[in-house]
């Protein structure tokens, strides 16, 4: 037999070549530049083997002595901001080697671990600098299983990012310590209360410094106590990614679900107490800014995490610094001894492990403030976005989701959908009414006062719904909320994508496929499975049984019309 035609051809396929043709696999797809008269391919950039330069860190000195601990009872603190030479040694050390590159968790396939991203990258940042981050990341997820719930979802092991499961996330309006999500950007300082000091300076009058013993004296500062809902700007950010790629860094666009929120009561003073204390602002003064002792990373910098308020907040009465969590001193792994609280605002500004705050005369300059958590318009991302195109993220917006059911799931049901979420407003506004739709969000059912959990001014509401639904098939079930300012959501993902992937404040959408009990074709076919013991689910598993007779089938087509016609 003679050789087919094609048989001395080789296939220049990959393996995966169907995935990467339908973008499954996107991250795989070379760049089309058709800038020229030709159309050239830009492939993905492939990372060689990791490289260190030992000599010129050896240069730099003796990292443990360097990065030595700089005060007693603080573990994994190193002070950057007022160092200078020492960042410059740190920029030395990270410059003369290569790292673990940053994981393509968006146009790829997202592990299916838990931890979901190991943070190797972070890891291998803190471990090259030494000294007091020698086991920033190991004491990290130590104080993760000593402290949270054994049911948490961990979206990022180094830095910490974790967030409830659905079924946990609102099961209560007051979310308890060990539920409620993490978001850190760094270690996790181990500071000795007994040891602890912090610093208010700058454009004030008259700079102190005080012990945790010192802002507890009421006899000085009157308590402040408030039910506060804390929420990311990265809440519900794998809707975002899974239809439009964004800005990948993993820590601070961790692939967030709905549970990047919760709910707890809050002990400390107003920070406008203590300011007033120190003799109140001087020459112009308008942030404050605080400084947290965990270490970030950015641009092989070192720095502390630094974020600013505006003063027009902290007079309102709307920032707090608190030392206790639902009846409870902060548990480490959010902020013990002393944190910020600052009410309504975005959880990137309510900074962990304070130790000094700062009376600035405008935003702050450090890279947390003034280059992330920014809100960009859809047409600016990699090829030519500015910190300065972006919106800095202050107050959050209104937004909702939908817990339970979950995307994609079957719901046999009786004519209604047992649905439940939550809903949030920031900057002082409160969910006024919450809707869901079973067509959508053609028509829209409200739900009831009775079946939403107590308004208050900065907190979220819990609720549940019996939507009604009659038809079957696939379904898309949106829910939206209004808050009092009759301010509501987006209806869809693609109108509230940025490039840093940040607020996700579309209507929250999942995709149902609805088996309705109520109606007599569906009940008997149900009741066909459970006695043939046929598989159910999974729902695109065919069924192995007879679903219609011949003897019925035939019996239609002689009563009806056939499909054809003889003419």
């Amino acid at each position: 037999m003679a050789p087919a035609a094609n048989s001395a051809i080789e296939s220049t396929n990959r393996p995966d070549e169907w995935k990467i043709e339908q973008g499954i696999n996107g991250a795989k797809l070379p760049f089309l530049d058709q800038t020229g008269t030709e159309t050239v391919k830009i492939q993905p950039h492939v990372w060689g083997e990791l490289t260190k330069d030992q000599a010129a860190i050896d240069a730099v000195g003796n990292r443990d002595e360097l990065f030595r601990r700089e005060r007693e009872g603080w573990k994994g603190y190193v002070e950057w901001e007022d160092c200078p030479e020492k960042r410059e040694k740190a920029h030395r050390i990270l410059t003369s080697q290569t790292f673990p590159p940053n994981p393509e968790y968006q146009m790829g396939p997202i592990p299916d671990t838990n931890p979901v991203l190991p943070g190797d990258d972070y890891k291998a940042w803190h471990a090259a600098i030494g000294g007091e981050l020698t086991t920033a990341a190991d004491d990290s997820w130590a104080k993760v299983l000593e402290e949270k719930h054994p049911d948490m979802l961990h979206l990022l092991q180094f830095p910490y990012n974790g967030e409830p499961p659905k079924r946990l996330t609102a099961s209560k309006p007051v979310t308890p310590n060990p539920l409620h999500f993490v978001r850190n950007h760094g270690g996790i300082p181990i500071i000795d209360k007994e040891k602890f000091t912090f610093e208010l300076d700058g454009l004030v009058a008259n700079p102190k410094t005080y012990t945790l013993d010192d802002l507890m004296d009421e006899s000085n500062f009157p308590r402040m106590e408030r039910l506060i809902t804390m929420q990311c700007s990265g809440t519900r950010r794998i809707e975002q990614i899974t239809l439009y790629a964004g800005q990948g860094d993993e820590v601070p666009q961790a692939p967030w679900a709905e549970g990047a929120i919760g709910t707890a009561k809050y002990v400390g003073i107003s920070l406008k107490k203590l300011i007033k204390d120190c003799g109140g602002l001087i020459n112009g003064a308008k942030h404050l800014e605080f400084y947290g002792a965990d270490t970030y990373f950015k641009a092989h910098q070192a720095m502390n995490y630094v974020v600013s308020v505006p003063w027009s907040k902290v007079k309102a009465n709307e920032v707090m610094l608190a030392w206790e969590m639902n009846g409870e001193p902060l548990p480490k792994i959010h902020g013990y001894p002393l944190r910020v609280v600052v009410m309504g605002y975005i959880g990137a500004r309510s900074v962990k492990w304070l130790y000094r705050i700062k009376a600035i005369d405008g935003p702050s300059l450090a890279p947390v403030q003034s280059k992330e958590y920014l809100y960009f318009n859809q047409q600016v991302g990699k090829h030519n976005q500015r910190p300065t195109d972006g919106i800095q993220i202050q107050e959050m917006p209104v937004s909702s989701a939908i817990l339970s059911p979950w995307n994609k799931q079957v719901v046999i049901h009786n004519g209604s959908i047992k649905c439940k979420g939550w809903a949030y407003s920031g900057g002082g506004r409160w969910p006024e009414r919450v809707e869901l739709s079973a067509d959508g969000g053609f028509s829209w059912y409200a739900v009831p006062v009775d079946q939403m959990s107590k308004k208050h001014k900065w907190t979220w509401r819990t609720w549940e719904f019996d939507l009604p639904c009659d038809v079957e098939g696939w379904i898309e079930v949106v829910c939206r909320c209004w808050d009092n300012s009759l301010n509501t959501q987006p209806l869809t993902v693609r109108a509230a994508w940025n490039w840093g992937l940040h607020v996700t404040s579309s209507a929250h959408r999942i995709s149902l496929y609805s088996m309705n009990k109520s109606r007599p074709m569906t009940k008997a076919r149900l009741e066909m499975f459970e006695k043939t013991g046929s598989p159910l689910a999974p729902l695109s598993y065919p069924e192995d049984f007879v679903t219609q007779e011949l003897d019925e089938y035939s019996k239609f087509w002689r009563v009806n019309d056939p499909r054809d016609v003889d003419d």
